[in-house]
């Protein structure tokens, strides 16, 4: 691959890892400059492989620098990064890799550190034994997490963590969901075949299919006409969980970027509003609809601040997808490992109780609200929705079961990697009405599921 290719792709890990911005809205910004299909794939692996191990291979720098690198040469930082994983995670040829990262330093610019590159570079594969050793004392570069995150998915989750862990530095398969208001899972894979996209259908989660590669959505049979979308089966599980009957009003408070909103409208007519406090967030939402040839009402609004766009009626169900640490998408988000800290989960955690408190009146009595998060952590999971239910005398758990993943408290979590998906936390609450006895459970059956 060019030198160009390795250019952009350290710019990118640059902007990733050292200014802090998320990994797909600089892959959308600089995917576009390169003009070569193979180039633009390489760039990717490279981005998402070298953000997975930034933590790793970050450290094995440092042992090979007699001084961290100043800011200033953040892209020489990031170059060797991207380098190590292509030796390391990749398997790339050393000589490719270690020649085309000097080139790509001088092409962007650093001439002066050619010579530092190359002795970097050099050393490692020399020394790499011994420094893979030094490496592995280091907790975080040994299993390329956060120390803090690493402490709460020891105390949420002791039996399963080494699995946790091991899920979360893997690749995740790519997942289409199929748009059942326009095709079947069945016709949609004999098209994919007939394009020889290699694909299979998910186990139980009839809306999805697994991809055997990533590939440019243009590729796929019927993007541009709405036949599909990019989701992965456990995000796929809420419009199924939600249950919306049909004509049914229905609010998604938190529906950026679109996904779970557009599912809920493929499965069936309602009357859906969705709402972001985020304009530009909104604008992607709307692009989903648009492609998918869906309607509803879409509004830039806080869920937090019903007095500024809610109109007095109730809602026969509610969708709060709410805003959390995000512990359990690493494998599809390498960049959360990087960018998400211990001292967001409090305020992560106080939002959602307010989200909860605040959209509840809203709901009609007879009516269900289903909590979500694509969080691990037991604070933004079963005991947030524990407090909640200790506190309002008129909501009531409705028991989930699905063939993945295990009960928690009064919802359901998964954990990444469990039968392909990712980790995601859900609770159904029903809103008493003024007939149904206090602390009386309804147990049925989860329609949509499978189907």
């Amino acid at each position: 691959m060019s030198a160009n290719a390795r250019v952009v792709a350290a710019r990118a890990l640059s902007d990733i890892a050292v200014h802090d911005q998320s990994l797909r809205q600089v892959l959308a910004a600089r995917l576009p400059g390169v003009e070569d299909s193979r180039d633009r794939a390489f760039v990717s692996a490279i981005v998402y492989a070298s953000t997975r191990g930034w933590l790793r291979w970050n450290a094995a720098l440092q042992l090979l620098l007699v001084k961290p690198l100043p800011r200033k040469l953040a892209f020489v930082q990031a170059l060797l990064v991207s380098a190590l994983t292509q030796l390391e995670d990749l398997n790339i040829a050393q000589h490719a890799v270690v020649a085309a990262s000097v080139d790509a330093c001088g092409a962007f610019g650093h001439g002066a550190q050619r010579g530092l590159v190359n002795a970097i570079l050099r050393r490692w594969l020399r020394e790499r034994n011994e420094l893979l050793k030094r490496l592995d004392e280091n907790v975080e570069a040994r299993f390329r997490l956060p120390e803090w995150l690493l402490q709460a998915m020891r105390r949420d989750w002791s039996g399963e963590v080494d699995a946790i862990i091991a899920a979360s530095n893997h690749e995740a398969s790519p997942m289409l969901r199929v748009n059942i208001a326009r095709t079947d899972r069945t016709q949609y894979l004999l098209a994919l075949d007939a394009a020889g996209i290699r694909a299979q259908p998910h186990r139980w989660i009839s809306s999805a299919i697994v991809l055997e590669h990533s590939l440019d959505v243009a590729q796929l049979p019927g993007w541009a006409d709405g036949l599909c979308s990019m989701q992965d089966g456990a995000a796929q599980l809420a419009a199924a969980l939600l249950d919306a009957p049909p004509n049914a009003r229905v609010l998604d408070a938190c529906a950026a970027p679109g996904g779970k909103t557009c599912h809920i409208l493929e499965r069936g007519p309602v009357a859906l509003t969705a709402l972001d406090r985020d304009p530009q967030r909104t604008e992607r939402v709307r692009e989903n609809l648009d492609r998918l040839r869906l309607t509803c009402e879409l509004r830039a609004a806080d869920a937090l601040q019903p007095d500024a766009w809610w109109d007095g009626r109730m809602y026969d169900r509610i969708l709060l997808d709410a805003p959390c640490s995000a512990s359990g998408i690493l494998r599809r988000q390498p960049d959360v490992r990087l960018h998400r800290r211990a001292s967001d989960i409090p305020e992560l955690v106080a939002q959602q109780k307010r989200l909860l408190r605040t959209l509840w009146p809203l709901l009609k009595p007879g009516g269900s609200l289903l909590y979500a998060t694509c969080s691990l952590l037991r604070e933004e999971n079963a005991q947030q929705i524990d407090g909640f239910l200790q506190e309002r005398t008129d909501a009531e758990p409705i028991p989930i079961k699905l063939p993945t993943g295990r009960e928690d408290g009064a919802g359901w979590q998964i954990l990444p990697g469990e039968d392909g998906i990712d980790g995601m936390f859900f609770a159904r609450l029903r809103k008493q009405a003024s007939d149904l006895v206090r602390g009386r459970r309804h147990i049925e059956h989860v329609p949509g599921t499978l189907n």
